[in-house]
Protein backbone atom coordinates (compact mmCIF):
# COMPACT_ATOMS: atom_id res chain seq x y z
CA UNK A 1 0.00 0.00 0.00
CA UNK A 2 2.51 2.47 0.75
CA UNK A 3 4.34 1.87 -3.26
CA UNK A 4 0.97 3.38 -4.52
CA UNK A 5 0.95 6.55 -2.46
CA UNK A 6 4.37 6.66 -2.50
CA UNK A 7 4.34 7.15 -6.62
CA UNK A 8 1.39 9.43 -6.43
CA UNK A 9 1.86 13.10 -6.11
CA UNK A 10 -0.49 15.94 -5.56
CA UNK A 11 -1.63 16.51 -9.20
CA UNK A 12 -2.65 12.88 -9.02
CA UNK A 13 -4.65 13.05 -5.27
CA UNK A 14 -6.54 16.09 -6.87
CA UNK A 15 -7.58 14.31 -10.23
CA UNK A 16 -8.67 11.14 -8.25
CA UNK A 17 -10.70 13.82 -5.67
CA UNK A 18 -12.32 15.22 -8.83
CA UNK A 19 -13.44 12.30 -10.08
CA UNK A 20 -14.61 10.66 -7.12
CA UNK A 21 -16.87 13.93 -6.75
CA UNK A 22 -18.00 14.27 -9.95
CA UNK A 23 -19.67 10.83 -9.53
CA UNK A 24 -20.98 11.49 -6.42
CA UNK A 25 -23.21 14.04 -8.10
CA UNK A 26 -24.01 12.07 -10.83
CA UNK A 27 -24.72 9.41 -8.05
CA UNK A 28 -27.10 12.03 -6.23
CA UNK A 29 -28.78 13.40 -9.47
CA UNK A 30 -29.93 9.81 -10.70
CA UNK A 31 -31.46 9.17 -7.00
CA UNK A 32 -32.95 12.08 -7.12
CA UNK A 33 -31.51 14.06 -4.33
CA UNK A 34 -30.29 16.60 -6.92
CA UNK A 35 -32.81 18.12 -9.43
CA UNK A 36 -31.36 19.60 -13.05
CA UNK A 37 -33.00 21.89 -15.04
CA UNK A 38 -34.86 19.88 -16.89
CA UNK A 39 -36.92 18.66 -13.89
CA UNK A 40 -37.87 22.18 -13.03
CA UNK A 41 -40.01 22.74 -16.18
CA UNK A 42 -43.54 21.84 -14.85
CA UNK A 43 -45.75 21.85 -18.19
CA UNK A 44 -45.51 23.26 -21.32
CA UNK A 45 -48.43 25.41 -22.00
CA UNK A 46 -49.59 28.19 -24.58
CA UNK A 47 -49.44 31.74 -22.79
CA UNK A 48 -50.78 34.87 -23.78
CA UNK A 49 -48.99 38.40 -22.65
CA UNK A 50 -49.98 41.96 -23.54
CA UNK A 51 -46.96 44.54 -24.67
CA UNK A 52 -47.55 47.83 -23.92
CA UNK A 53 -46.21 50.70 -26.02
CA UNK A 54 -46.03 54.18 -24.69
CA UNK A 55 -45.40 57.40 -26.64
CA UNK A 56 -45.13 55.84 -30.39
CA UNK A 57 -45.54 58.50 -32.95
CA UNK A 58 -47.32 57.29 -36.25
CA UNK A 59 -47.47 59.82 -38.85
CA UNK A 60 -48.75 57.27 -41.45
CA UNK A 61 -52.22 56.19 -42.02
CA UNK A 62 -53.40 53.65 -39.00
CA UNK A 63 -51.29 51.94 -36.64
CA UNK A 64 -49.04 49.69 -38.45
CA UNK A 65 -49.31 46.50 -36.04
CA UNK A 66 -52.37 44.58 -36.90
CA UNK A 67 -54.20 41.56 -35.36
CA UNK A 68 -53.97 38.62 -36.93
CA UNK A 69 -50.35 39.29 -38.03
CA UNK A 70 -46.67 38.44 -37.28
CA UNK A 71 -44.32 40.48 -35.66
CA UNK A 72 -40.72 39.72 -34.64
CA UNK A 73 -40.03 39.70 -30.98
CA UNK A 74 -36.80 40.45 -29.32
CA UNK A 75 -36.56 40.04 -25.40
CA UNK A 76 -33.53 41.95 -23.71
CA UNK A 77 -32.05 42.75 -26.34
CA UNK A 78 -32.07 39.14 -27.56
CA UNK A 79 -34.15 38.79 -30.90
CA UNK A 80 -36.22 35.47 -30.29
CA UNK A 81 -38.83 34.85 -33.11
CA UNK A 82 -42.28 35.84 -34.76
CA UNK A 83 -44.93 35.59 -33.07
CA UNK A 84 -49.18 35.85 -33.80
CA UNK A 85 -50.19 39.31 -32.74
CA UNK A 86 -54.21 38.40 -31.46
CA UNK A 87 -54.91 42.05 -30.73
CA UNK A 88 -54.18 45.97 -30.75
CA UNK A 89 -55.75 48.31 -29.39
CA UNK A 90 -54.35 51.88 -29.85
CA UNK A 91 -55.25 55.85 -28.89
CA UNK A 92 -53.84 59.06 -29.38
CA UNK A 93 -52.45 60.74 -26.74
CA UNK A 94 -55.70 62.38 -24.42
CA UNK A 95 -55.22 65.43 -22.30
CA UNK A 96 -57.75 65.85 -19.55
CA UNK A 97 -59.86 69.67 -20.16
CA UNK A 98 -61.90 71.14 -17.41
CA UNK A 99 -65.68 70.59 -18.05
CA UNK A 100 -68.59 72.81 -16.73
CA UNK A 101 -71.14 70.94 -18.84
CA UNK A 102 -70.35 67.12 -17.53
CA UNK A 103 -71.08 65.35 -14.11
CA UNK A 104 -67.06 64.99 -14.08
CA UNK A 105 -65.11 68.08 -13.53
CA UNK A 106 -63.15 66.94 -16.50
CA UNK A 107 -63.02 65.06 -19.55
CA UNK A 108 -60.64 63.51 -21.62
CA UNK A 109 -59.85 64.71 -25.04
CA UNK A 110 -57.18 64.16 -28.23
CA UNK A 111 -54.21 66.18 -26.98
CA UNK A 112 -53.87 68.58 -29.82
CA UNK A 113 -50.01 69.23 -29.32
CA UNK A 114 -49.18 65.87 -29.85
CA UNK A 115 -51.59 64.67 -32.78
CA UNK A 116 -49.18 61.71 -33.81
CA UNK A 117 -48.14 60.11 -30.33
CA UNK A 118 -50.45 56.95 -29.96
CA UNK A 119 -50.24 54.58 -26.90
CA UNK A 120 -51.31 50.80 -27.85
CA UNK A 121 -51.35 47.68 -26.04
CA UNK A 122 -50.34 44.60 -28.34
CA UNK A 123 -51.66 40.83 -27.30
CA UNK A 124 -49.67 37.84 -28.25
CA UNK A 125 -49.08 34.52 -27.89
CA UNK A 126 -46.52 32.00 -27.51
CA UNK A 127 -46.17 28.39 -26.20
CA UNK A 128 -43.62 28.63 -23.10
CA UNK A 129 -42.17 26.08 -20.44
CA UNK A 130 -43.70 26.38 -17.14
CA UNK A 131 -41.73 26.41 -14.21
CA UNK A 132 -42.32 27.26 -10.16
CA UNK A 133 -41.31 31.26 -11.33
CA UNK A 134 -43.37 31.64 -14.08
CA UNK A 135 -43.85 30.94 -17.67
CA UNK A 136 -40.52 30.95 -19.76
CA UNK A 137 -40.05 31.87 -23.06
CA UNK A 138 -36.51 31.94 -25.23
CA UNK A 139 -34.89 30.95 -22.19
CA UNK A 140 -36.27 33.96 -20.63
CA UNK A 141 -38.92 34.26 -17.64
CA UNK A 142 -41.67 36.01 -19.31
CA UNK A 143 -42.78 38.67 -16.30
CA UNK A 144 -44.32 41.80 -16.30
CA UNK A 145 -41.89 44.77 -16.59
CA UNK A 146 -39.84 42.86 -19.23
CA UNK A 147 -38.25 45.29 -21.46
CA UNK A 148 -39.35 43.83 -25.05
CA UNK A 149 -39.28 45.21 -28.79
CA UNK A 150 -41.30 44.54 -31.64
CA UNK A 151 -40.13 44.67 -35.26
CA UNK A 152 -42.58 44.15 -38.82
CA UNK A 153 -41.72 45.05 -42.05
CA UNK A 154 -42.62 48.96 -41.45
CA UNK A 155 -41.89 49.39 -37.66
CA UNK A 156 -39.59 48.69 -34.35
CA UNK A 157 -41.41 49.64 -31.18
CA UNK A 158 -39.67 49.21 -27.70
CA UNK A 159 -42.39 48.39 -25.02
CA UNK A 160 -42.64 46.81 -21.78
CA UNK A 161 -44.87 43.41 -20.70
CA UNK A 162 -47.52 44.79 -19.07
CA UNK A 163 -50.00 41.25 -18.13
CA UNK A 164 -48.78 37.41 -18.94
CA UNK A 165 -51.45 34.60 -18.95
CA UNK A 166 -51.14 31.01 -18.62
CA UNK A 167 -53.86 30.13 -21.35
CA UNK A 168 -56.18 26.97 -21.26
CA UNK A 169 -58.29 28.15 -24.52
CA UNK A 170 -55.38 28.17 -26.69
CA UNK A 171 -54.97 24.98 -29.14
CA UNK A 172 -51.38 23.91 -29.67
CA UNK A 173 -51.16 22.26 -32.95
CA UNK A 174 -48.11 20.48 -34.48
CA UNK A 175 -48.59 21.20 -37.79
CA UNK A 176 -45.08 19.33 -38.82
CA UNK A 177 -43.00 22.47 -38.74
CA UNK A 178 -43.16 23.06 -35.09
CA UNK A 179 -45.65 24.21 -32.56
CA UNK A 180 -48.35 26.54 -34.03
CA UNK A 181 -51.23 28.38 -32.07
CA UNK A 182 -54.63 28.62 -32.48
CA UNK A 183 -57.30 30.88 -30.29
CA UNK A 184 -60.47 28.40 -30.31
Amino acid sequence: MKNIFGKLNLVDIIIILGVIAALAVGLFTMKHFRQTADKQIEATSPISFQVFLRGVTVTGDGFPIKANSKTFITIRNVPYTELNVNGVVYSPRQTAVASAKSEKQYILVNDPAQPAIYDAVVSITDVAKITKDGAVVGGNKIKMGLPVTLEGENYKFNGTISDVRVTTDIQVEDNGEGAGVNIG
